[in-house]
């Protein structure tokens, strides 16, 4: 689409987006197709394989298990910031991982779910640009052995060398694969109807305003979706619903030139790409 890379630059990122009208198919790329660092938006794949068992009855999401706190991945909400062990079930555990992005809810889902068995259904539904090569847990400790330090980097020399920033040795997916995954979840396609109702429900109750929800501030319009960030990368992907039925599914990308932890323009620009896009859908 004209416009958005001038759009990516003006806010000091190189941008990828994928745009898609659920009901028609039309759609708005900008470089839709390369491989992007997905961060903690493969949260959002694990979520499907999470439900796709318990409809085939290999997990009871009420089961409740207990998370002992010497077994918490770092992480400033939910699970991760508690002091004490948490006795909860897994579906709200995925509730956790999904609303405010909680890793050790993420790291106890898929430590049930099983990583390779993420991967299997990702390769069945066709998603072979989207692969998960580790969890929360998998993903801080390759950050620490590559830069040598505990705390999360920013020197471009350290940055430049962490498997955790490179889409061919960390968690990736594409933009149209991600709207695709997310199209098959709003069109009960990605599991049982009522697996999927309940991943949309999940999604829409996501906190974050600061990026894709950014772009569509209207009573009237429900943005659902998932974020995911690590130095220099600022993600988020999700659905739109207007009022009159339009459903626009959206994956916005992006890597910041500086490395800077705080990326206002980043974030914002993440909603104004999304918008612009969805009005573009809309005629």
């Amino acid at each position: 689409m004209t416009g958005l890379g001038t759009l990516f630059r003006s806010a000091g990122v190189t941008g990828f987006l994928h745009a898609v009208d659920l009901d028609t198919g039309a759609e708005v790329a900008h470089c839709a197709d390369d491989a992007v660092v997905t961060a903690s938006m493969f949260k959002v794949a694990l979520l499907v394989e999470f439900f796709r068992q318990a409809d085939r009855g290999l997990l009871d999401p009420a089961e409740r298990v207990t998370v002992m706190a010497d077994r918490h991945t770092p992480g400033p909400t939910g699970v991760s910031a508690m002091s004490d062990d948490v006795t909860i079930s897994l579906r709200d555990l995925a509730y956790l991982m999904i609303s405010v992005s909680d890793n050790t809810a993420a790291d106890t889902l898929m430590d049930r779910v099983g990583l390779s068995a993420v991967n299997t259904m990702l390769a069945g539904l066709g998603l072979t640009g989207t692969r998960v090569e580790h969890d929360c847990r998998g993903l801080f400790a390759s950050i620490v052995e590559d830069s040598g330090q505990e705390e999360m980097p920013n020197d471009p020399a350290v940055l430049a060398r962490l498997r955790a920033l490179d889409p061919a040795r960390t968690n990736r997916s594409t933009p149209r694969e991600t709207t695709r995954l997310l199209g098959m979840i709003w069109r009960d396609e990605a599991a049982s109807p009522r697996s999927c109702a309940a991943m949309r429900r999940l999604l829409g109750l996501q906190v974050w305003p600061h990026r894709l929800a950014a772009g569509f501030p209207y009573d009237d319009v429900a943005v659902s979706g998932k974020t995911g960030t690590l130095p220099t990368i600022r993600n988020e992907a999700g659905v739109v619903e207007y009022p009159d039925g339009g459903r626009y599914a959206v994956a916005v990308f992006t890597r910041s030139y500086g490395t800077a932890h705080n990326q206002p323009r980043a974030d914002a620009v993440i909603g104004a790409a999304a918008r612009a896009a969805v009005e573009r859908l809309r005629g």
